[in-house]
């Protein structure tokens, strides 16, 4: 299994390291600037736990995470300091479908471009190494940042769930974006 390491302009997207799993934690649970915990995913509960309860979950899943050639987590890391992560899960695996997402921890590194170029490296990797048809997005209408880079990379709203999300006692709509293969080729290989 070889490591991957993607390098852009201002990011790497490279593998997550067990070494990671403290910054990790520290973004989670310590920083005092943990303004992204406001805008990913804010209407699940996170569940406290403690650092070694944090390795231990990320220990148990490590092999999974690594396993085979194509990786369902990378770290974003800038100028040496991870910064971030960019996921993937199945949507729905006998249609060939997947949604992806990003994090930046780090507010310093929003509205700057690092999002937009490792959410492009990464959604980009997934179709060269996943035979998907589809790529998309699940976020919710609050999260405006989330579905201008979505925009900016070529994805299109598909569905609005009206007042599905439920955050800091409001409704807000669900929403879902996407890319087709062959937009995505059309978009970024001519």
């Amino acid at each position: 299994m070889s490591d991957i390491h993607m390098q852009g302009e201002k990011v790497i997207l490279r593998d997550l390291r067990l070494e990671d799993l403290d910054d990790l934690f520290y973004w989670e649970y310590e920083a005092t600037d943990r303004e992204h915990l406001r805008w990913n995913g804010p209407y699940y509960k996170r569940p406290i736990m403690t650092r070694e309860e944090y390795k231990q979950l990320f220990k148990s899943k490590f092999d999974t995470i690594l396993a085979g050639e194509t990786r369902q987590i990378l770290v974003i890391e800038v100028h040496g300091r991870l910064i971030g992560t960019v996921n993937w899960y199945w949507e729905d695996e006998v249609t060939n479908w997947l949604s992806n997402g990003i994090v930046i921890f780090d507010s310093r590194y929003w509205s700057g471009g690092y999002g937009t170029e490792a959410f492009t490296l990464w959604t980009d990797y997934i179709f060269k190494n996943i035979d998907v048809i589809r790529v998309g997005i699940s976020t919710w209408s609050g999260n405006e940042r989330m579905m201008k880079l979505a925009t900016k990379v070529g994805m299109i709203e598909e569905a609005r769930i009206r007042k599905a999300r439920i955050v800091e006692g409001e409704y807000y709509d669900a929403i879902k974006m996407g890319v087709l293969r062959e937009e995505w080729e059309e978009r970024y290989t001519n």
